[in-house]
């Protein structure tokens, strides 16, 4: 396992990544996790870190502020997938990148969607669980999942009190992973709903993965076309399409 290191952004939060692969020529990859997860969880435990450096990837793997190893603040106003999209930025200044592929599941993917939007030293782009969504609202799609409802249940006392199923299905994810819940409830609270500028967005090639049984992800073309990108179906619902090995290859078929 990688050594995580930490740098520090403009507003002062200390940000956790791990570099993995021996690779100095070529553009790394850079990882960006989903709500609630980690670099580690979504990134390493499911292989995919392992896949890519055994291409001769150098890969970044990055913990969203709120998660992972990353500074918890407990205040909305540090949140948000902007904020974290300049964190990302941030990031290539200080590793010196000049051009990068960078991968996003879920809120990651909404971060990759906002950091392409404003830097383009992103090459390849690939973003998960996630669909029309993103298109029609800005963002997570608040249709299958109230934002309010889902913060009322990561701040409940009681886990067995969340009645709505797809808020408890949250709630048992980021009690199970060990999670700072009122770090969450901040970035739930915080969560960005303004227009993708998508015809801001240039790179060389881009591809949605969604899976078939995700209500996060529904009409992905939707989102697809916005990018003009592949669209590539696997197997799983939200939390499980992540780590199938159809996601894995997916991406390594997005990047080759």
């Amino acid at each position: 396992m990688s050594v995580a290191q930490r740098f520090t952004t403009g507003d002062q939060i200390a940000i956790s990544f791990r570099t993995f692969g021996d690779a100095v020529d070529g553009q790394p990859v850079v990882l960006q996790h989903g709500f609630a997860s980690s670099g580690v969880q979504n990134w390493v435990a499911t292989g995919l870190v392992e896949a890519l450096v055994g291409q001769g990837r150098r890969v970044i793997v990055v913990d969203a502020r709120g998660h992972g190893q990353s500074d918890k603040p407990h205040d909305p106003g540090h949140y948000g997938e902007g904020r974290m999209a300049r964190d990302l930025v941030e990031l290539f200044d200080v590793l010196d990148i000049t051009a990068v592929d960078l991968v996003g599941y879920s809120m990651g993917a909404i971060v990759s969607l906002l950091t392409a939007v404003h830097d383009s030293r992103i090459r390849r782009l690939v973003v998960g669980g996630v669909g029309a969504g993103v298109v029609e609202l800005g963002g997570v799609d608040t249709r299958v999942i109230d934002q309010r409802t889902l913060a009322a249940a990561l701040r409940a006392e009681d886990p067995t009190s969340v009645t709505d199923p797809a808020a408890r299905r949250f709630r048992l994810f980021a009690d199970a992973s060990g999670n700072d819940l009122r770090a969450l409830a901040a970035q739930v609270e915080a969560v960005n709903t303004g227009a993708v500028a998508f015809d801001q967005i240039s790179v060389e090639a881009a591809a949605v993965i969604a899976g078939t049984d995700d209500d996060l992800a529904r009409n992905p073309g939707v989102l697809a076309n916005a990018l003009s990108a592949d669209l590539i179906r696997v197997p799983g619902d939200h939390l499980g399409a992540v780590r199938s090995p159809e996601f894995r290859t997916a991406v390594l078929h997005a990047l080759r």
